[in-house]
Protein backbone atom coordinates (compact mmCIF):
# COMPACT_ATOMS: atom_id res chain seq x y z
CA UNK A 1 0.00 0.00 0.00
CA UNK A 2 2.87 2.34 0.89
CA UNK A 3 4.50 1.77 -2.54
CA UNK A 4 1.21 2.49 -4.35
CA UNK A 5 0.83 5.77 -2.42
CA UNK A 6 4.43 6.74 -3.21
CA UNK A 7 3.90 6.04 -6.93
CA UNK A 8 0.63 8.00 -6.92
CA UNK A 9 2.31 10.91 -5.14
CA UNK A 10 5.26 10.83 -7.58
CA UNK A 11 2.84 10.80 -10.56
CA UNK A 12 0.92 13.78 -9.14
CA UNK A 13 4.15 15.72 -8.66
CA UNK A 14 5.22 14.94 -12.21
CA UNK A 15 1.82 15.94 -13.66
CA UNK A 16 1.70 19.14 -11.59
CA UNK A 17 5.28 20.00 -12.55
CA UNK A 18 4.65 19.31 -16.23
CA UNK A 19 1.41 21.34 -16.16
CA UNK A 20 3.11 24.29 -14.45
CA UNK A 21 6.00 24.13 -16.90
CA UNK A 22 3.68 23.95 -19.92
CA UNK A 23 1.77 26.97 -18.64
CA UNK A 24 4.97 28.88 -17.96
CA UNK A 25 6.84 28.15 -21.21
CA UNK A 26 4.57 30.17 -23.54
CA UNK A 27 4.90 33.26 -21.35
CA UNK A 28 8.69 32.83 -21.20
CA UNK A 29 8.83 32.48 -24.97
CA UNK A 30 6.63 35.56 -25.41
CA UNK A 31 8.83 37.55 -23.01
CA UNK A 32 11.95 36.40 -24.84
CA UNK A 33 10.43 37.24 -28.22
CA UNK A 34 9.34 40.69 -27.02
CA UNK A 35 12.83 41.32 -25.60
CA UNK A 36 14.42 40.17 -28.82
CA UNK A 37 12.14 42.34 -30.94
CA UNK A 38 12.78 45.35 -28.75
CA UNK A 39 16.53 44.81 -28.86
CA UNK A 40 16.60 44.21 -32.59
CA UNK A 41 14.56 47.31 -33.37
CA UNK A 42 17.11 49.55 -31.64
CA UNK A 43 20.14 47.59 -32.81
CA UNK A 44 21.29 48.77 -36.22
CA UNK A 45 24.53 47.55 -37.75
CA UNK A 46 26.37 49.45 -40.46
CA UNK A 47 28.54 48.41 -43.36
CA UNK A 48 31.89 50.20 -43.28
CA UNK A 49 31.72 50.57 -47.08
CA UNK A 50 28.81 53.00 -46.67
CA UNK A 51 31.09 55.36 -44.72
CA UNK A 52 34.69 54.86 -45.92
CA UNK A 53 36.42 54.08 -49.22
CA UNK A 54 38.64 51.37 -47.71
CA UNK A 55 39.42 49.65 -44.42
CA UNK A 56 42.92 51.11 -44.23
CA UNK A 57 44.28 50.45 -40.72
CA UNK A 58 40.74 49.69 -39.53
CA UNK A 59 37.35 51.34 -39.04
CA UNK A 60 35.33 52.27 -35.96
CA UNK A 61 31.72 53.43 -36.33
CA UNK A 62 30.01 54.78 -33.21
CA UNK A 63 26.24 54.97 -33.56
CA UNK A 64 25.00 57.35 -30.85
CA UNK A 65 21.37 56.49 -31.63
CA UNK A 66 21.66 52.78 -30.94
CA UNK A 67 24.52 53.25 -28.41
CA UNK A 68 26.75 50.81 -30.23
CA UNK A 69 30.32 50.73 -31.53
CA UNK A 70 31.34 48.55 -34.47
CA UNK A 71 35.03 47.88 -34.97
CA UNK A 72 36.62 46.37 -38.09
CA UNK A 73 40.28 45.40 -38.17
CA UNK A 74 42.34 45.97 -41.33
CA UNK A 75 41.66 42.28 -42.15
CA UNK A 76 37.90 42.90 -42.09
CA UNK A 77 37.05 41.15 -38.80
CA UNK A 78 34.12 42.99 -37.20
CA UNK A 79 33.00 43.10 -33.56
CA UNK A 80 30.18 45.01 -31.88
CA UNK A 81 30.18 46.65 -28.42
CA UNK A 82 27.55 48.47 -26.34
CA UNK A 83 28.49 52.04 -25.41
CA UNK A 84 27.58 55.09 -23.40
CA UNK A 85 27.02 58.22 -25.46
CA UNK A 86 26.84 61.98 -24.75
CA UNK A 87 24.12 63.24 -22.41
CA UNK A 88 22.66 65.67 -24.92
CA UNK A 89 22.79 66.69 -28.56
CA UNK A 90 24.85 69.81 -27.80
CA UNK A 91 27.59 67.57 -26.32
CA UNK A 92 27.48 65.17 -29.29
CA UNK A 93 29.96 65.62 -32.11
CA UNK A 94 29.35 63.74 -35.35
CA UNK A 95 31.50 63.18 -38.38
CA UNK A 96 34.77 61.59 -39.43
CA UNK A 97 37.93 61.59 -37.31
CA UNK A 98 40.74 59.15 -36.57
CA UNK A 99 42.67 57.64 -33.66
CA UNK A 100 45.77 59.81 -33.06
CA UNK A 101 46.99 58.36 -29.75
CA UNK A 102 46.43 55.40 -27.42
CA UNK A 103 46.97 55.39 -23.65
CA UNK A 104 46.87 52.66 -21.05
CA UNK A 105 45.56 53.85 -17.66
CA UNK A 106 45.09 57.41 -18.93
CA UNK A 107 44.93 60.32 -16.52
CA UNK A 108 41.90 62.58 -16.66
CA UNK A 109 41.29 66.30 -16.34
CA UNK A 110 37.91 67.92 -17.01
CA UNK A 111 37.64 70.12 -20.08
CA UNK A 112 37.07 73.87 -19.57
CA UNK A 113 33.36 73.47 -20.36
CA UNK A 114 33.07 70.57 -17.86
CA UNK A 115 34.70 72.75 -15.17
CA UNK A 116 32.21 75.48 -15.99
CA UNK A 117 29.23 73.11 -15.63
CA UNK A 118 30.69 71.22 -12.65
CA UNK A 119 33.10 73.41 -10.65
CA UNK A 120 33.08 70.87 -7.80
CA UNK A 121 34.84 68.25 -9.93
CA UNK A 122 38.52 67.60 -9.23
CA UNK A 123 41.03 69.29 -11.52
CA UNK A 124 42.93 66.04 -12.17
CA UNK A 125 42.62 62.28 -11.55
CA UNK A 126 45.68 60.11 -12.21
CA UNK A 127 45.55 56.97 -14.34
CA UNK A 128 44.76 53.79 -12.43
CA UNK A 129 42.65 55.66 -9.84
CA UNK A 130 39.29 53.87 -9.32
CA UNK A 131 37.54 57.26 -9.65
CA UNK A 132 39.08 57.96 -13.07
CA UNK A 133 36.22 58.31 -15.59
CA UNK A 134 38.43 57.17 -18.53
CA UNK A 135 38.77 53.64 -17.20
CA UNK A 136 41.72 51.45 -18.13
CA UNK A 137 42.30 52.49 -21.78
CA UNK A 138 41.61 55.45 -24.05
CA UNK A 139 41.75 56.05 -27.79
CA UNK A 140 42.39 59.77 -28.39
CA UNK A 141 40.69 61.17 -31.47
CA UNK A 142 41.87 63.99 -33.74
CA UNK A 143 39.10 66.14 -32.22
CA UNK A 144 40.33 67.95 -29.09
CA UNK A 145 38.87 66.51 -25.86
CA UNK A 146 37.07 63.59 -27.57
CA UNK A 147 37.88 59.99 -26.66
CA UNK A 148 36.70 56.43 -26.93
CA UNK A 149 37.50 55.06 -23.49
CA UNK A 150 36.60 52.63 -20.75
CA UNK A 151 34.55 53.44 -17.69
CA UNK A 152 34.65 52.43 -14.05
CA UNK A 153 30.89 53.10 -13.79
CA UNK A 154 29.31 50.25 -15.73
CA UNK A 155 25.80 51.68 -15.15
CA UNK A 156 26.60 54.25 -17.86
CA UNK A 157 26.81 51.72 -20.70
CA UNK A 158 23.69 51.71 -22.86
CA UNK A 159 22.73 55.22 -21.72
CA UNK A 160 23.14 58.89 -22.54
CA UNK A 161 25.60 59.57 -19.75
CA UNK A 162 28.86 61.08 -21.03
CA UNK A 163 30.11 64.62 -21.50
CA UNK A 164 30.93 63.99 -25.17
CA UNK A 165 33.01 60.81 -25.26
CA UNK A 166 32.07 57.26 -26.19
CA UNK A 167 32.42 54.90 -23.23
CA UNK A 168 32.81 51.13 -23.17
CA UNK A 169 33.13 48.50 -20.47
CA UNK A 170 36.80 48.29 -19.45
CA UNK A 171 37.18 44.74 -20.79
CA UNK A 172 35.72 45.88 -24.13
CA UNK A 173 37.96 48.94 -24.53
CA UNK A 174 40.96 46.76 -23.67
CA UNK A 175 40.00 44.44 -26.54
CA UNK A 176 39.39 47.34 -28.97
CA UNK A 177 42.62 49.02 -27.79
CA UNK A 178 44.70 45.93 -28.64
CA UNK A 179 43.13 45.61 -32.10
CA UNK A 180 43.25 49.34 -33.01
CA UNK A 181 46.38 50.98 -34.39
CA UNK A 182 46.93 54.73 -34.44
CA UNK A 183 45.47 55.99 -37.72
CA UNK A 184 42.27 53.91 -37.49
CA UNK A 185 39.37 55.72 -39.18
CA UNK A 186 36.47 56.71 -36.90
CA UNK A 187 32.98 57.97 -37.66
CA UNK A 188 30.42 59.12 -35.10
CA UNK A 189 26.81 59.02 -36.28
Amino acid sequence: MKKVLQKTHARRQFVLGATATSLLIPSLLRAEAVGTRRNLSSFRTHDWKDHFENLGKGVIICDTGSKMLQHWTSEGEMRVYPTSVPLSEDLTRRGVTRVVEKRENPSWAPTPSMRERNPEWPAFIPGGDPENPLGTRALYLSWTFYRIHGTQDTRKIGRRSSNGCIGLYNNHIEEVFERTPVGTQVKLL
